[in-house]
């Protein structure tokens, strides 16, 4: 437990952001729509293949060129520049999920500092949170693309204290992503996994401090676990 207000940082992709909408862009192409989630785990693969590697790209180049290679093989598609164009407009689109406003704004209420920390890009971020009536709320939209390293890497997380001038213990980061909650924890961070699901957490990830269904259960846990007397 760490003394004062913690630096909420939320990841954005699937943990704020709603993708089912992605299925019926890959829909309207011809290609079955359960390949979106197929499309977002190899884009994370590949970025993740890439920092190991001492490497690293945009989420955007490496998307669309995900993207290229899938349609080529699995779309029925006549102009794949259209076609890629047009899934990655729908990304840009998406809604965020139901729970996230109310929470967002009750955690702003209760005196946090809120950012975000993504392997995508700021812009990204910022049209969704703007869309949702939520980028006042928001102090900073960070991504990997201004740190050394994507996500799970301790140097992005690093980054994100380095850039909220606190120290990683006394920051927070939200994500229904267990490599991410292991990285985040690995880089000296507090945790809080959204497992909105009801699934198992795999047993090779350092566990999250925090465990909720939504992010509207997040004010009142915060406030829990930083209540001083004994926990449990």
């Amino acid at each position: 437990m760490s003394s004062g207000t913690p630096v909420v940082v939320f990841d954005v992709n699937e943990t704020l952001s709603d993708m089912a909408p992605m299925a019926g862009r890959f829909a309207e192409l011809g290609a079955p729509g359960h390949l979106a989630r197929l499309w977002f785990a190899t884009v994370l693969r590949d970025g993740f293949a890439l920092t190991a590697a001492g490497r690293s790209a945009p989420f955007a180049e490496i998307a669309a060129g995900v993207l290229r290679d899938m349609l080529a093989r699995d779309g029925d598609v006549r102009d794949l520049d259209a076609a890629v164009a047009h899934v990655m407009e729908g990304f840009g689109e998406l809604p965020v999920h139901p729970d996230v406003p109310g929470g967002v704004r009750a955690l702003a209420e209760a005196g946090h500092r809120l950012v975000t920390l993504s392997n995508g890009s700021a812009a990204v971020a910022e049209r969704l949170l703007a869309s949702a009536g939520l980028r006042e709320c928001i102090e900073r939209c960070l991504s990997v693309e201004a740190a050394p390293a994507w996500k799970p890497d301790r140097r992005a997380y690093a980054y994100a204290a380095e850039i909220c001038g606190v120290e990683p213990a006394g920051m927070v980061l939200v994500a229904v992503h267990p490599w991410d909650i292991d990285g985040a924890a690995r880089a000296g961070m507090r945790t809080a996994w959204i497992d909105r699901a009801g699934g198992p957490y795999p047993g090779h990830f350092a566990r999250p401090e925090i465990v909720v269904g939504g992010v509207g259960e997040l004010p009142l846990r915060l406030a829990a676990a930083d209540r001083p007397g004994p926990r449990r």
